[in-house]
């Protein structure tokens, strides 16, 4: 398959037909494949994609979650937008093998390193962006970040059944949740559960009831899961 087949068949993944296909082209062209040549990389296309792709996600997380505090939406929202986010939707489209590196970056396995993947994930938005508008953006975001955006909205809802997912997905087994301390008169007890997930400190939740405890750790450990990537 060609050159020009590859990239229309990507832009068929996409959703969008691209009147300036060199768009697309520049958004997959890694800073080491021009080798000091005159030409352009994905490094300006994803400065742009990483703003237009925060304005949607916030645009979005805003309309779908309207009680939340702004705390709660910058934690769901540096969920959505972090690298592992980025290179996931860059390995289902299988970009990675789209990537032009030099020969030296591909054979040291560039085109399945994340900060590539995530890079060029940025890039593309910036490329629907300026090719098609906004909307075109919002499209392609809102489809591929549907998954994460249900994952968020679970969360919300029933912390538990999202944690279990999310471990389950992430292959870190089923979480493990223990009583530490039941208190209070039987009328208006109080319960202090902790939860564990292979690969992560266990977090704490409380409640009036072993359930409620057991959602609040969940909701606690989600969070501290999304506070760790953010600031890897």
């Amino acid at each position: 398959m060609s050159r020009a087949d590859l990239l229309r068949d990507l832009s068929r993944r996409l959703g969008h037909d691209f009147d300036d296909i060199g768009l697309l082209e520049e958004a997959l062209t890694h800073p080491s494949a021009l080798e000091g040549r005159p030409g352009r990389n994905y490094d300006r296309l994803e400065f742009l994609g990483d703003r237009v792709l925060g304005v949607v996600i916030a645009d979005e997380l805003h309309r779908r979650f309207p009680e939340a505090a702004a705390g709660e939406l910058s934690r769901r929202f540096s969920a959505l937008v972090r690298g592992e986010t980025l290179a996931a939707v860059a390995r289902e489209l299988a970009i990675g093998p789209l990537l032009s590196f030099s020969v030296g970056e591909r054979q040291a396995g560039g085109a399945d390193r994340l900060a590539n993947l995530e890079n060029a994930c940025e890039a593309i938005v910036a490329a629907l962006y300026l090719d098609g508008g906004l909307e075109a953006a919002r499209r392609f975001v809102l489809a591929k970040w549907e998954p994460f955006l249900a994952l968020e909205r679970a969360a919300a809802k029933d912390p538990k059944n999202a944690l279990q997912e999310w471990a389950h997905v992430a292959g870190r087994g089923q979480p493990r949740y223990a009583v530490e301390s039941r208190s209070g008169p039987d009328h208006n007890p109080h319960f202090r559960v902790a939860v564990e997930v292979d690969g992560l400190p266990p977090a704490i939740g409380d409640g009036t009831s072993k359930r409620a405890a057991e959602q609040a750790a969940a909701a606690a450990l989600l969070a501290l899961h999304a506070n760790r990537r953010s600031d890897a």
